[in-house]
């Protein structure tokens, strides 16, 4: 398997130092009695159809059953509030210069108490889908927020029994686990916009105070992308299309800010008589090698 669910005491030793103080802190939140793990998407789905405000529209969701989701499923919409993007000043990254590791982990650490009361779902992701680059993410969120952990087990593959065989196949890395802990209800007066922590050296995050999707996401998508550039690939954000052409195939990938079009080219239809497959639409790592 790519990365180490369960790390041991060799991994704190100097020369391998997998573990850091923000690690402990996440991770262990993991282990709380107030910890519901979710086994598979229909118990997610179900969470989010049931949860307080959620729209549960006319509209069916295609290929339901690759989901192994019910067959009668529809769309979901949920209406998270006033903000509707990522927060950049929340953002604070371990190891940077101006950043007081030993003040944060105090932060964090006050976050997880005052959280011990509320009930937390587990929920299970692979992020990459090929057996060179496979990592396994963990998110921590608590009742009340079903849609985003809905949202977030369909974003990524979650880890059915199938996938879990092609996971456990896939190439080792010397890492952990990505961890990241969500809690929405935390509010500081020092962060009146909210904080996302990452420490992307030892693959865990922190958002808090922070209600919008996209937060969780790119969460993920930074610390994978930081653990890919450790490991000998170039991390992209972007989409990535294949023409088949009469006596070859071309690959095209579409880079740009956030809202700049990416999607818009990348999804784009062409004639019926140039077939096109879209190889995602959103992130991807090219090998250096």
């Amino acid at each position: 398997m790519s990365t180490k669910s369960f790390l041991q005491a060799k991994d704190i030793e100097p020369e391998n130092p997998l573990l850091s103080g923000i690690r402990t802190i996440i991770e262990t939140a993991f282990y709380g009695n107030n910890v519901e793990r979710i086994p598979n998407l229909q118990t997610a789905y179900q969470l989010a159809k049931e949860s307080p405000g959620t729209i549960v529209t006319d509209l069916p969701i295609m290929h339901a059953e690759e989901f192994k989701l019910p067959q009668d499923a529809k769309i979901l919409v949920f209406n998270d509030g006033k903000v509707v993007g990522r927060t950049a000043s929340a953002r604070r990254v371990i190891g940077e210069l101006t950043i007081d590791q030993k003040k944060y982990e105090g932060i964090l650490r006050e976050a997880v108490y005052q959280s011990r009361k509320r009930a937390f779902y587990h929920g299970e992701v692979i992020v990459g889908l090929d057996n060179e680059f496979s990592v396994k993410s963990h998110l921590l969120i608590p009742e009340g927020f079903e849609n985003n952990l809905y949202s977030y087990l369909l974003n990524f593959q979650f880890a059915t029994d199938e996938i879990e065989k092609v996971y456990q196949n896939s190439t080792v890395y010397d890492e952990g686990d990505l961890y990241i802990f969500c809690d929405p209800y935390w509010t500081d007066s020092e962060h009146p916009d909210g904080l996302v922590l990452f420490d992307p050296h030892h693959n865990v995050a922190a958002v808090l105070g922070l209600r919008y999707f996209g937060e969780l996401k790119k969460a993920t998508l930074t610390l994978a992308w930081a653990m890919a550039n450790r490991n000998g690939f170039v991390a992209c954000h972007g989409g990535m299309k294949q023409y088949s052409l009469d006596d070859r195939t071309y690959t095209m990938a579409v880079f740009g800010l956030s809202g700049s079009g990416k999607s818009t080219i990348t999804l784009a239809k062409h004639a019926e008589d140039l077939p096109v497959t879209i190889l995602h639409d959103d992130a991807f790592i090219i090998s250096r090698k």
